[in-house]
């Protein structure tokens, strides 16, 4: 029989041939020629040796293989377990980061909103205080300016009397004299 290597160097996995020996010493056994008159069977000796001599070298072999099976199964799994916990960490960042941003923009949001309420409120109380101080400066030049025409107006009215008087000494015709209104103002054009 063919001797098989032990545990394949490539990492391919080969059938258990242990079964295969198995079954023949059975077949061997239950074809086995009986022996006349007596219950007892005739078997080959060497056949029979043979297939449990060669069962016996390639049973290590076997167990080998299979443990070989078993560690990359457990590698595998453990593999893929780790890969799976990687997966399931980065995931759970990810969300907790997502959650983070929502938060992040929820909270500028609301500052930004309140930054724009306090802006207009700044906005309007400013405005009110400009024309606050523009109505002030206003009254006080129409103040002035009523003090301003009020003496344009008594100057007037001097300067008509003192011309009146100056003609009246002199004899002028009263007639003669410009039209003043009686408001007190010179009309030029009269």
């Amino acid at each position: 029989m063919s001797d098989p290597s032990p545990t394949p160097a490539d990492g391919s996995y080969e059938p258990p041939q242990f079964e295969a020996l198995l079954q023949r010493g059975i077949d061997l056994v239950a074809g086995a020629r009986p022996m006349p008159l007596s219950t007892s069977s005739m078997i080959n000796k060497e056949e029979i040796l043979e297939v449990l001599e060669e069962a016996q070298r390639r049973v290590p072999d076997e167990l080998r293989a299979a443990r070989w099976l078993l560690k990359e199964r457990e590698e595998f799994l453990a593999k893929v377990r780790r890969e799976g916990d990687d997966i399931l960490e980065s995931a759970r960042d990810r969300a907790a980061r997502m959650v983070e941003r929502t938060e992040v923009v929820k909270a500028a949001d609301n500052r930004a909103r309140q930054i724009v309420e306090e802006a207009e409120t700044k906005s309007r109380h400013m405005k009110h205080e400009v024309e606050d101080y523009c109505d002030q400066k206003l009254a006080g030049f129409e103040a002035v300016l009523d003090r301003t025409v009020l003496q344009v107006r008594e100057g007037r009215a001097r300067l008509n009397r003192t011309a009146l008087d100056s003609e009246q000494e002199d004899g002028a015709d009263p007639e003669a004299l410009p039209d003043v209104d009686s408001s007190g103002f010179f009309d030029q054009d009269a």
